[in-house]
């Protein structure tokens, strides 16, 4: 008969109960991960990520997730395989106002970002020319010198937060950052601290957009509304605890023109855009070429209402939804101003379908010749309203118009010999 030491089973025991224990602790730890509390889920958080698979997100500018992310041990892993040209992986979904919560850890000189409002389009390429970006960089151990706006926590090439007093944990472990982005309102959040806070589309933020990195990219940081983006930028870069709580947008009223000079606009092109006895002027200048007058800000749901009068040939238009590419080209959608007879308050859309909708002849008669004509445009969701003097032009109901968002512009046709005045361009955000 075999004698069982009883001293060495207790021990064996309590070992395996402490071992088992260790494990339970670990489990409950990875199980509080990627989910929301019950207050989260009462004050409308939402899950980002699952902490199992990547849906819900994918390729910038694509359909479908094709790397170099994976999904490792309940984190969203950038395997390190992205450059600057690609590596970018964006929500399906488009967010406006937000407090976007996640925590994130870096390889040793690692390089990721957190970006939003990243706007999609074949014209660009990446997505940090639209976008902007809560850096995430590994100050102490990159190998390249760095500028203190390529640091981390910063508003890239933006705004700075006081690196004296940011605590930031090294690489290999894990942080917390959160944004706050309400109605132009911008927080920056390290680990429990705010780092950051600035307003969006101010003179000061268009003096720092202009003069930096984005002044050749002249819709940073305009758009409204985006999709959320990580990017993998070389180096391995893990994510977990992804999740977001919509705000509430808020309307407001606005004069686009302030009767004394061009202040929130910006000219495209060499025609001429000047401001005399408080009328804000359009005129074909000697090189007769198209020319545009763009509102610095996006404007996508509107109600405006602006006044003008043909002095000349009048071939002119109100833009919206319009974005710029090459220099003076813009593309979006234009509400037509023009001779009679050639469809004033009609639709044109600058690439792709041309006119949308046409104006009959019986409608032409709306327009005062030489003389101050209203005309109000509604923009909201899929749906554009035009009136003219009072009398409704156009209603259209259209799926891409939906999804674009873009500036208001004034245009100068082709061809020269035109002159048009405008005044009280005021509008109301909806």
């Amino acid at each position: 008969m075999k004698l069982i030491n009883r001293k060495t089973t207790s021990k064996t025991w309590m070992y395996y109960s402490l071992f088992i224990g260790f494990l339970f602790v670990l489990s409950a730890c990875a199980d509080k991960n990627n989910v929301l509390s019950q207050q989260e889920k009462a004050d409308n958080w939402q899950l980002l990520f699952d902490g199992k698979t990547l849906n819900g997100w994918r390729d910038y500018n694509g359909t479908e997730l094709t790397g170099p992310w994976k999904v490792e041990d309940g984190c969203i892993l950038a395997e390190g395989a992205g450059s600057d040209e690609n590596g970018y992986i964006v929500t399906d979904k488009i967010y406006e106002n937000f407090e976007l919560s996640w925590d994130w850890k870096l390889s040793k000189a690692g390089n990721s970002g957190m970006l939003y409002h990243v706007v999609e389009r074949p014209q660009y390429s990446v997505p940090y020319i639209t976008g902007p970006e809560y850096q995430l960089l590994d100050d102490v151990n990159f190998p390249d010198p760095i500028e203190d706006w390529q640091k981390c926590g910063v508003d890239y090439a933006m705004h700075l937060p006081d690196f004296a007093t940011m605590k930031v944990n090294p690489a290999g472990t894990w942080n917390t950052s959160k944004i706050v982005f309400d109605n132009g309102h911008v927080e920056h959040w390290m680990n429990g601290e705010k780092i950051i806070e600035f307003e969006a589309w101010t003179d000061d933020w268009f003096a720092r957009k202009n003069s930096g990195k984005w002044a050749n990219a002249p819709e940073y940081g305009l758009a409204h509304k985006g999709v959320i983006c990580l990017q993998d930028h070389g180096y391995p870069a893990w994510f977990r605890n992804i999740k977001i709580k919509e705000l509430p947008r808020k309307t407001k009223e606005v004069s686009l023109f302030n009767g004394t000079d061009l202040q929130g606009w910006e000219p495209y092109g060499t025609e001429l855009w000047y401001v005399k006895d408080g009328l804000l002027v359009c005129e074909s200048g000697p090189d007769k070429n198209y020319g545009y007058l763009a509102t610095r800000e996006y404007y996508d749901d509107f109600d405006l209402t602006v006044e003008f009068k043909q002095e000349a040939d009048g071939n002119s238009g109100v833009f919206f939804r319009s974005f710029i590419e090459e220099g003076v080209k813009v593309n979006g959608w234009q509400v037509e101003v023009a001779p009679k007879g050639f469809d004033t308050g009609g639709i044109y859309e600058s690439y792709g379908r041309g006119w949308l909708v046409q104006i009959p002849d019986e409608k032409e008669t709306i327009l005062k010749e030489k003389d101050w004509n209203t005309m109000r445009i509604k923009v909201q969701g899929d749906n554009v309203t035009t009136w003219l003097n009072g009398e409704e032009m156009v209603n259209l109901t259209d799926e891409k118009i939906r999804d674009a968002q873009g500036r208001i512009a004034l245009q100068i046709h082709d061809g020269g010999g035109i002159k048009v005045l405008w005044r009280n361009l005021n509008l109301k955000t909806l």
